[in-house]
């Protein structure tokens, strides 16, 4: 019975966490500071590399990206979340159709693959085709996540100037 309740709280637990992640996440946006435009340039460059099948580099190259394209670091180190458990599988599917469709190869995948260093193990021409087909595939996301975000900050910066 004990086993039992402690199964059922942990997932209870995972739930809230799950809810923790969303609020802390959309908290943390809140607090980004700077312009509109530099604080959605890091979280477009964010969500892009997100996309792509570059784990466990996701927030370097992130970084990365920012600095040199004049974006947020931090948004961008907060937009690879974007990237997760759940969402990860989709996009490794997704990148390895369209890599394979562009470069027009074909290969055995397996949803397992969770990382870059274990898609290298498929040979060069399959990962540079999945992070081809990432980068594809990152791109639409990459430019909504930029307007969405530019009009949230918009719109959180312009209610901190009229409380004041």
């Amino acid at each position: 019975m004990k086993e039992a309740e402690q199964q059922h709280g942990s997932k209870k637990s995972g739930g809230l966490l799950q809810k923790y992640n969303i609020r802390e996440f959309f908290e943390r946006v809140k607090k980004l500071h700077g312009d509109p435009h530099y604080i959605a340039m890091g979280m477009a460059i964010g969500v892009f590399v997100g996309i792509t099948p570059t784990m466990p580099f996701h927030t370097v190259i992130a970084v990365l990206l920012a600095f040199i394209l004049r974006g947020s670091k931090a948004a961008a180190a907060l937009g690879v979340w974007f990237c997760n458990p759940l969402t990860a599988p989709f996009f490794y599917l997704g990148s390895y159709k369209a890599g394979m469709f562009i470069f027009g190869n074909s290969a055995p995948f397996d949803i397992k693959y969770e990382s870059v260093l274990e898609l290298i193990k498929l040979g060069m021409d399959v990962t540079m085709a999945m992070i081809a087909g990432g980068i594809i595939l990152g791109i639409l996301p990459g430019i909504g996540a930029y307007f969405i975000t530019r009009k949230i900050i918009t719109r959180i910066q312009l209610r901190k100037t009229a409380g004041r």
